[in-house]
């Protein structure tokens, strides 16, 4: 491995990182917030950091396999713990393990929080807090690749490694101008968003940190009560269609601008994934309607934001659904584990790994029927290498199996099994809130640092797949052999 290349181009990462921390510094002086010094400070540590690292030379400019994981990994714990600066320095959150925890769960996209009154907070420290989500949404490292050309052909490791879905693929044969499409396509939805927010009411900087946590599917809010605090159908729909559209496979925002309408539409991942969205409304609109609500349209509103909500792994909230019947939070709790598209900024086991799961289960049955039958597993007509296959079903155990240990170590914190099996697949899925003590109406702040700690790791392996940060600690990583 080439320790140079690594500690070069996460130096470069801190000085992106730096950077993107001027615009909430920009927010604190126009409204001249007590939290200006701390951004002023951490501009400067994590730029004068990042600077030492990027004048580090390597032995070669590509990057291989090795390097690429060594950097997604160690760029991301970096990013967090520099990212969380502002927060301690401020003191608005003190404690360095809640600085740390809020910022790998906005840098994930999570939206878990410790913070019990955010009204509390200044408007840059807010600002940032969000702004983190719009970060790492597309992925920090896919943003620097995408203005730091230099990293030449070897950029591709790193776009394989952090880009959620078993199948990353370049949009266009460069991977840097791939980079650059999928950014194009992040800054439109943004700007549109924003714009249609300000139609609904919504202030310039409140449509924007609430942007920011829509199209990143992160959740932080401004408000105590999340959205819910807009008594407003036109914001509660317009961020959850926003929701739904950021949960879907970026690559095909491409080929609709290149006019593949039938190419887009046939997508067997994105028909899975509206259906499972359609039928979820319908069927908890129909559940609540019939249990609590005595208006239908408030019923299939709530449904259909709180589904893309969870579905698409952002965590905005609109009412609290911790009080839903039974039947409702079960389907919710179920689409934890589902997740966005492969591609998407959500979380979750990703709808392709899912079709593909149901493909190999029909395979098998028609086995049983027809046991010299060779069927292959297609999805939108082309077949899946029994390689793919194989990491998809290892996959799925290996998160069932993190689900299973982390709940079972979440609960030595005395949480009752809906609270601790809800918060771990909260924090692996990268969703925000779950049920019980970590309800839409609570916060993770009772939670100890061990048990905060925990659960910003399992943000780190959600958002990074698993076996990014489980090949990190093998030994064989570090070895000096071809990888």
């Amino acid at each position: 491995m080439s320790y140079g290349v690594v500690i070069k181009v996460l130096g470069n990462l801190l000085t992106v990182e730096a950077l993107l921390m001027i615009p909430s510094l920009l927010v604190s002086l126009y409204y001249n917030q007590y939290d200006k010094t701390a951004f002023l400070s951490s501009i400067f540590i994590t730029g004068i950091v990042g600077f030492v690292m990027s004048r580090k030379k390597g032995s070669r400019k590509t990057i291989k396999a090795k390097e690429g994981l060594a950097i997604v990994a160690f760029g991301w714990i970096l990013v967090s713990f520099f990212g969380s600066l502002p927060f301690v320095l401020s003191g608005s959150i003190p404690s360095w393990v809640d600085s740390f925890f809020e910022t790998v769960s906005g840098f994930t996209t999570t939206g878990s929080t410790i913070v019990d009154n955010v009204e509390l907070l200044p408007m840059g420290i807010l600002f940032w807090r969000s702004f983190t989500h719009w970060i790492g949404g597309m992925g920090i490292l896919v943003f620097t690749i995408a203005i730091l050309p230099t990293l030449g052909v070897g950029g591709f490791q790193i776009f394989k490694v952090e880009s959620p879905g078993p199948m990353p693929d370049r949009i266009v044969p460069r991977v840097t101008d791939t980079a650059k499409i999928l950014y194009i396509t992040y800054f439109i939805m943004t700007l549109l968003e924003i714009i249609l927010l300000l139609f609904g009411g919504m202030s310039l900087y409140d449509a924007a940190v609430h942007t920011f946590g829509t199209v990143g599917t992160g959740g932080f809010s401004t408000k105590v009560a999340s959205v819910g605090h807009y008594d407003s159908s036109y914001i509660h729909i317009i961020i959850g269609i926003f929701m739904i559209l950021s949960g879907v496979n970026f690559s095909l925002y491409y080929l609709l601008f290149q006019g593949k309408w039938k190419e887009v539409f046939k997508n067997e991942e994105l028909r899975l994934y509206l259906g499972i969205i359609l039928i979820s409304v319908v069927l908890i609109g129909l559940n609540i309607n019939s249990t609590m609500y005595k208006n239908i349209g408030l019923a299939f509103r709530d449904a259909f934001f709180q589904v893309g909500s969870i579905i698409t792994t952002t965590g905005y909230a609109t009412t609290n659904f911790d009080k839903w019947p039974t039947f409702s939070k079960s389907i919710l709790f179920l689409l934890m584990f589902v997740g966005g598209c492969a591609g998407s900024t959500g979380g979750g086991l990703k709808n392709i790994r899912i079709l593909v799961l149901f493909k190999l289960i029909r395979r098998e049955i028609s086995k049983i029927l027809h046991p010299r039958a060779v069927i292959p597993i297609k999805t939108n007509g082309n077949a899946v290498s029994n390689e793919t296959v194989a990491g998809i079903t290892s996959f799925f155990a290996l998160y069932i199996f993190i689900f299973v240990l982390g709940t079972v170590l979440i609960s030595l914190e005395g949480m009752d099994l809906v609270s601790s099996s809800s918060a771990v697949a909260s924090a692996l899925g990268n969703i925000g809130p779950g049920f019980g003590l970590v309800g839409p109406s609570e916060t993770f702040s009772s939670i100890s640092s061990m048990g905060k700690l925990l659960l910003s790791l399992l943000m780190l392996l959600g958002r990074l797949e698993l076996f990014t940060i489980i090949a990190l600690v093998l030994p064989k990583t570090w070895r000096n052999e071809i990888f």
